[in-house]
């Protein structure tokens, strides 16, 4: 479990940082219920949301003055009796209230056990190790299943299982848009999956079945392949990275270590099925690529108005880095690259993107793919434990602080970053360079030069005009995935030392 206590240094640091400053973040006068009512779970959520929203000012039930009197707070609480549908209603229109189409806030969550988020965080979940996407059947309500991967080590690596299988039913039943989340990601540890096959362009189930297991307390190498490819004499590194994870740090930079031994001078970044992470992690893996500029900006943070004022500027803002965190305080291997190729789709998202976007002020991105999910916002881990110079804030070693009677956990969003350029505007996705979607009949083998969209990064280094054929026959389209019904969904998180204004 050594790694799973480093994930949490970054906030563990960042309240030391700021236990002995007499300033701390005070939230202003708020009203406090009754104490008679049974809206715990409820009232942390509006103080906590009060004060580190990033859209606080914009939502009127968050706005200081929304209540004259003690009872009307209450009275507000008690008319949401269940707490996820008490969050969702103060965010800034929010997906699950007003659709993806018109929604503000696509990304806070809230989880009815702090735990079990906190644990997410780190790669640590029940899982069978089958990462998945979701689509329809034709212009049905029926749904069909296509892998995507399996974590290495996972039960799904033992069962006859793999990228570009398809699946139809799920114990016998067939998937549709109104069971799959019971079926799929309820609580059945033990699920057997009804297989099928595609032929022209037409999916047909057959007789095969896979059972999955989910174990618990599985974790996620989220370096999937790292190697050194020959390209026509050119050392070319491919890194597919699958999530940020503070938790394998080292082994990330390891991994730099050993391109640079290779003697690589070209990179080629797959973030295709990254939904992000932790927001170092995404400046350390820019400093490996671009190089330990610790004067140059990678990017800076912005809070709502409440909490802006209350840092200083160098908190607020993150340069390129030197060394992996401590204890290890690795110096880190860089490429020092006047480019890179990064293969980024609609299942990339914020840590992934907000590589992409800052790395952009000093190297080319070449950007091959389709266009990125657009999540620019950051959150944080907040828990009912408000006595403290952040208030709300998750720590580890404040777990005994925590409000035994209220296990909720919310994961807002509370900021967004910009590069040193100012640019953070990419709510609509990043538009790739190079236009190319995955197909259905032709997922390809990871990491195999074939594989198509690594086949045109490729080619676009090599210069090479050999004819391959790119066309999309079955596009892989989906309406969910696996990795959005974890926890941590694709959420981008903030582990850093903050400093107060004096």
């Amino acid at each position: 479990m050594k790694k799973y206590y480093f994930l949490f240094l970054g906030l563990s640091l960042l309240l030391a940082s700021c236990s002995n400053d007499d300033n701390g973040i005070k939230p202003g006068p708020t009203p406090d219920p009754d104490p008679t009512a049974d809206v715990a779970a409820q009232n942390f959520m509006w103080q906590a949301m009060n004060l580190w929203y990033f859209w606080q000012g914009d939502v009127p039930d968050l706005a200081d003055d929304r209540f004259s009197t003690n009872a009307e707070y209450t009275a507000f609480l008690e008319s949401y009796p269940d707490p996820e549908n008490f969050y969702y209603s103060i965010c800034n229109d929010h997906e699950r209230i007003v659709g993806e189409e018109a929604a503000i806030d696509r990304f806070s969550f809230a989880n009815e056990d702090y735990k079990e988020l906190v644990n997410s965080l780190s790669g640590i979940s029940q899982s069978n190790g089958l990462e998945f996407r979701l689509s329809y059947i034709g212009n049905t309500n029926d749904v069909f299943g296509y892998v995507l991967y399996v974590w290495p080590g996972s039960n799904a690596s033992t069962k006859d299982i793999q990228r570009g299988d398809f699946f139809t039913r799920v114990d016998g039943i067939q998937l549709t848009d109104s069971n799959y989340t019971e079926l799929l990601f309820g609580n059945n540890s033990t699920y057997t999956l009804g297989m099928a096959t595609v032929e022209n362009e037409t999916i047909s189930n057959n007789d095969k079945e896979v059972q999955l297991t989910k174990i618990e307390n599985q974790i996620e190498d989220p370096i999937l392949i790292a190697e050194t490819l020959d390209v026509n004499g050119t050392k070319v590194a491919y890194l597919m990275y699958n999530r940020f994870l503070s938790s394998f740090n080292e082994d990330l930079n390891d991994a730099f270590a050993k391109f640079k031994t290779d003697g690589a001078t070209e990179l080629v970044l797959d973030m295709r099925y990254n939904p992000g992470g932790n927001v170092n992690t995404s400046r350390l893996l820019a400093s490996m690529i671009y190089g330990t500029k610790t004067q140059e900006v990678y990017i800076r943070q912005r809070w709502n108005s409440k909490v802006q004022a209350a840092f200083s500027d160098a908190s607020l803002t993150d340069y390129f880095e030197s060394n992996t965190p401590p204890p290890a305080n690795s110096p880190i291997n860089s490429l020092n690259l006047n480019r890179v190729f990064v293969i980024a789709t609609n299942g990339s998202a914020s840590a992934s993107e907000l590589v992409m976007n800052g790395l952009e002020p000093y190297i080319d991105v070449i950007h091959i793919g389709t266009t990125t999910r657009g999540k620019n916002e950051f959150s944080i881990t907040l828990v009912d434990d408000p006595d403290q110079d952040l208030p709300f804030l998750y720590s580890s070693s404040r777990e005994g602080d925590i409000n035994p009677n209220n296990s909720w956990g919310i994961q807002p969003l509370v900021g967004r970053n910009e590069n040193a350029d100012g640019f953070y505007d990419y709510t609509s996705g990043l538009v790739p360079d190079i236009t190319l979607g995955e197909d259905l009949t032709n997922l390809g083998v990871l990491g195999n030069v074939n594989e198509p969209l690594l086949a045109r990064a490729l080619q676009e280094i090599s210069g090479g005009s050999a004819k391959i054929d790119f066309t999309v026959r079955m596009p892989a389209e989906s309406f969910t995935s696996s990795r959005l019904h974890t926890p941590v969904k694709d959420n981008m998180y903030l582990d850093k030392p903050l400093k107060f204004n004096k």
